[in-house]
């Protein structure tokens, strides 16, 4: 096959056929046998084509080894967490579009690790996979502030919204780490998920509306209501005297240090509903309100309520009692008055406390500067439900007025007293006296 337009420069001819018996091909002249081109640089006109300098060094880029880490990091969460592919799979792409960005390119390895966790819990809460932030500072051993400030910031950086989380889907998969199902432990202790997980969500419902929820960590509050659901479920004498170390023993779940915490303010607020059931007659304690759970969770919102209502009418017979005492001044006397420190105490109720025995600012809270004077210094004390941390409030520190120290002031016998320290002091101090007394009486 001849190349049109080309000419061996050595006779002339036009005369070029192709020439493919070799491993490259080539453009010989059939009249005298030279090679007029090789390869496929005879196609350019000019001797070659423009290859740039990227390509021809051109590498695929490799991640960085922390990059690399982290995404391994975020595969072991998943698979301890036992996710599936799916969640897995958006995880590690959050990761990457988190990783590169100039908020996290830059930080501390911790920060980066928080991240991979930060990560799974996003990519849990989309695919409604039940996990709290919680489990995730668990798994990382790191403190939540710090986990709750890198979410944020991958939020904000991922433009994403961020999930719903479903309580009851929580605490079902919390009491699917208790192994107290008839294959683990006797049947005496025994008990199915199902009921058990019901039982619960509405101990941890009744634990919002007395607000033992708030400001508290979740999972103490769900081992506390699991625990009273266990026991509440069926009431025997096994399962009233078992303790919760015992209980996290049997189930094989680590014991939360402040769920007995949490528990005695259940039972505490199921013994002030307790009270209110019509049919009993005798006194519920927090020993025996075990045995009235399910008849208080039935009826919770009228207990509710009615606690509510008669403590409101016993404040107020409380206050006019107190206005009846000293008809013509209205004051209080000092014994009427701790007496009614001692009842409002131990009784509360959602009631603004009377006049005569407090004074609040418009706002409602406690004027600091009477506390102690003729009110109760907390007014959490003395309602029904209040937050944590309105009972539990920390007195703020009354600063002191500077006063202004020009060495005139007046030192009195107890104050000079008290800087005596030994007897040569106490000798030389009585010597210094007698010598003034009688120098004023020699001027006399």
């Amino acid at each position: 096959m001849s190349a049109a337009g080309l000419r061996c420069p050595g006779c002339g001819s036009s005369n070029i056929v192709d020439d493919d018996l070799y491993c490259q091909a080539q453009r010989v002249c059939v009249d005298c046998g030279s090679v007029v081109s090789e390869g496929s640089l005879a196609d350019d006109p000019i001797g070659g084509s423009d290859v740039s300098y990227s390509r021809t060094t051109a590498v695929t880029k490799k991640p960085c080894l922390n990059l690399i880490k982290g995404l391994e990091r975020v595969k072991e969460i998943c698979r301890i967490l036992r996710l599936s592919s799916e969640i897995e799979d958006l995880a590690l792409t959050y990761f990457r579009q988190a990783y590169v960005h100039e908020s996290f390119i830059n930080v501390s390895l911790q920060r980066k690790e928080l991240l991979a966790g930060c990560c799974v819990f996003v990519s849990c809460g989309q695919r409604d996979w039940p996990i709290t932030l919680g489990t995730i500072c668990c798994l990382l051993n790191a403190d939540q502030t710090l986990v709750g400030g890198v979410y944020q910031e991958m939020m904000k950086v991922l433009n994403i919204q961020a999930p719903f989380i479903n309580i009851t889907d929580v605490i079902e998969a919390h009491i699917q780490e208790y192994k107290i199902s008839a294959q683990h432990v006797p049947e005496e202790l025994a008990e199915e998920s199902e009921a058990l997980t019901k039982r619960a969500v509405a101990l941890v419902e009744l634990a919002a509306d007395s607000w033992i929820v708030t400001g508290r960590r979740l999972l103490p509050i769900m081992m506390a209501a699991t625990y009273l659901a266990w026991q509440s479920l069926n009431p025997n004498k096994h399962r009233i005297r078992f303790p919760l170390s015992k209980f996290c023993q049997v189930a094989q779940v680590q014991k939360r240090t402040t769920a007995t915490v949490r528990i005695t303010e259940l039972k505490q607020a199921l013994c002030k509903l307790g009270r209110e059931l019509p049919w009993i007659r005798e006194a519920v304690t927090e020993n025996n309100v075990v045995r009235l759970v399910e008849d208080i969770l039935d009826h919770r919102h009228t207990l509710l309520a009615r606690a509510l209502k008669n403590h409101e009418k016993a404040k107020q017979d409380d206050c006019t009692q107190t206005d009846s005492s000293n008809p013509l001044t209205g004051e209080v006397a000092p014994s009427q008055l701790s007496e009614s420190r001692d009842e409002t105490a131990n009784a509360s109720s959602r009631v603004q406390p009377c006049p005569q025995n407090s004074r609040e600012n418009p706002e409602g809270d406690v004027d600091d500067d009477h506390q102690g004077e003729d009110l109760e210094p907390n007014w959490g004390k003395r309602v029904l439900f209040a937050p944590p941390c309105v009972i539990h409030r920390k007195r703020r520190r009354v600063e002191q007025p500077v006063q202004n120290v020009t060495g005139d002031e007046e030192i009195s016998d107890s104050e000079i007293d008290s800087y005596i320290r030994t007897p040569q002091e106490v000798r030389d101090f009585t010597l210094m006296q007698n010598m003034v007394s009688v120098s004023d009486s020699g001027k006399a």
